[in-house]
């Protein structure tokens, strides 16, 4: 049975809001409970934890893939040109991500003595993250119209800013507000 891109959409939103905010919030909400002990037990728990994370991330640039190559329907042609610039996007998107993912982290860590200071460089933290991933678009939107041509291009852009999109509103919406219940 063939997948839809709208289902594919929806499995790649629902894997991507997994791997970036409940797994990696188990462990920032455990210490955040008081959790403070280390312990062999949970060094080896912790590294279980980020190694299933890094599987998930690995299943989900498949199943993102998957949804780009539905949608850009490519020829063999244009396909031989795309991937290469496409996997030099994401390997910098990832790390920007890594970026991100520590941000949330030391977010979820200092919510409940949360103080002006703190909520200041996380604030621009975050801007300074949605900057640089604005500005990698553009790079690769620009390397994506030299080798298939700006239709192509903004198509990329496109697709790419619905998943981002998509990946965004879910890790907004697990997020608790600042100033709320601390």
């Amino acid at each position: 049975m063939k997948l839809r891109p709208t289902a594919l959409l929806f499995l790649f939103a629902f894997f991507a809001a997994w791997v970036l905010i409940v797994a990696p919030g188990k462990s920032a909400m455990q210490q955040t409970q008081g959790q403070t002990a280390e312990t062999t037990a949970t060094d080896s728990g912790n590294k279980n934890i980020q190694e299933y994370i890094v599987l998930l991330r690995e299943n989900l640039q498949d199943e993102k893939a998957q949804i780009l190559g539905a949608m850009m329907q490519f020829n063999a042609q244009d396909a031989a040109k795309f991937w290469p610039i496409y996997n030099e996007y994401n390997s910098e998107l990832n790390k920007l991500n890594d970026l991100r993912q520590q941000n949330m982290r030391n977010y979820v860590r200092e919510y409940s003595q949360m103080t002006d200071e703190k909520a200041d460089e996380l604030t621009k933290q975050a801007f300074d993250f949605q900057r640089q991933r604005a500005d990698l678009l553009g790079k690769y939107y620009e390397r994506v119209k030299q080798a298939l041509g700006a239709t192509t291009a903004a198509r990329f852009l496109q697709v790419e800013n619905q998943m981002l999109s998509i990946i965004d509103l879910q890790i907004d919406g697990a997020l608790p507000i600042v100033g709320q219940g601390s």
